[in-house]
């Protein structure tokens, strides 16, 4: 049982392709590493942050986290074009996209391409998780919740998948590009794409919870440098900003509930003041490199979000020691 003094924490982690190696990088600082003061209580996450908070989650389940930050490692790498063909793909995945800089390219459907990237996916999936195992601890009391976003195409519903109800096809629903995947079906629920197009990451709800505070890691920079001009780049600005539109969303509803119980207008025990944290990749990166894969670019992102993470890590225990703990107070800034 949690001491009384300790923090209930739940983290949210935002999708963004390959760029989403830098959670894992944060995630496996934070496994190791996790402050006395602490218990996480709740994941959530969509696209690749769904698959990185799943993969720690399961460290919690099992209350393992070393071997969950070793597997956080070992799946990234696994993930990372490495074999001559897939790295020929890549290559020309990267050469069109440069091209797509330049020019106006053709679109090509998914259903029109063969389906070996999704098998293998789904493979490397099915290795790296026992789905009947996870469900099975995931409904035993006081277990850590699990949250992972996914929109159905068919009616426009923002679902989550919980780790009572997680299978593969949940996770390949959250991660399903439409532009390079097609939709899945999950058994029992409908027809799904990217959990980008809904809640990226899911937060609000992790508030039934009951937590103190709410990391966030964010891969979509809020800021940018200089006016886009050119097409690509606005292209990219736009994709940052429309990746960040439910997050922004998200945390206003945490904002409004800290307003609320500070000024008296809300007086519901069901919440109570939430510090939030971010833990920011803060780089100005273009979509291509969300579709790169060659492992040291994967590497690259993971070893910055464990440099991240101790900086995170040093900024909130200044923070917690400075005065007394205020859900008020401020964000961590993202540098």
């Amino acid at each position: 049982m949690a001491s009384a003094s300790r923090k209930r924490v739940a983290i949210a982690c935002q999708g963004g392709g390959s760029h989403t190696s830098f959670t894992a990088g944060v995630l496996q600082g934070l496994l190791r590493d996790l402050p006395d003061d602490v218990e996480v209580v709740a994941l959530s996450g969509t696209s690749g942050g769904g698959l990185c908070a799943t993969l720690a989650w399961e460290g919690f389940l099992r209350k393992d986290p070393g071997q969950a930050a070793d597997r956080l490692g070992a799946f990234w790498s696994a993930m990372a074009a490495t074999e001559i063909l897939d790295q020929l793909f890549n290559q020309a995945l990267m050469g069109m996209m440069s091209l797509r800089d330049l020019m106006v390219l053709p679109e090509v459907s998914p259903y029109h391409l063969p389906t070996w990237g999704e098998e293998k996916f789904r493979d490397i999936l099915n290795e790296y998780f026992d789905f009947e195992t996870l469900r099975e601890l995931a409904r035993r009391p006081g277990a850590p919740g699990l949250q992972v976003g996914a929109v159905e195409v068919l009616s426009g519903q923002f679902d989550l998948f919980t780790g009572p109800e997680l299978c593969v096809e949940c996770l390949l629903a959250s991660a399903a590009i439409p532009e390079l995947f097609r939709a899945v079906t999950v058994p029992g629920r409908g027809v799904y794409w990217d959990g980008l197009f809904s809640q990226n990451p899911p937060i609000h709800d992790l508030v039934e919870h009951v937590v103190d505070e709410i990391w966030v890691i964010q891969i979509n920079s809020s800021a940018c440098g200089r006016i886009p001009t050119e097409t690509h780049e606005i292209l990219d600005r736009r994709n940052a900003l429309s990746g960040n539109l439910s997050m922004v969303q998200e945390l206003r509803f945490i904002e409004a509930i800290n307003r609320g119980l500070a000024n008296g207008s809300l007086t519901s025990s069901r919440y109570r003041p939430i510090w939030v944290g971010r833990i920011a990749l803060n780089r100005e990166l273009n979509y291509r490199s969300k579709l790169d894969r060659r492992s040291e670019w994967l590497d690259e992102l993971r070893q910055y979000g464990q440099t991240k993470w101790r900086l995170f890590a040093k900024e909130r225990e200044s923070r917690v020691h400075a005065k007394p703990y205020t859900a008020r107070a401020p964000s961590l800034p993202s540098e």
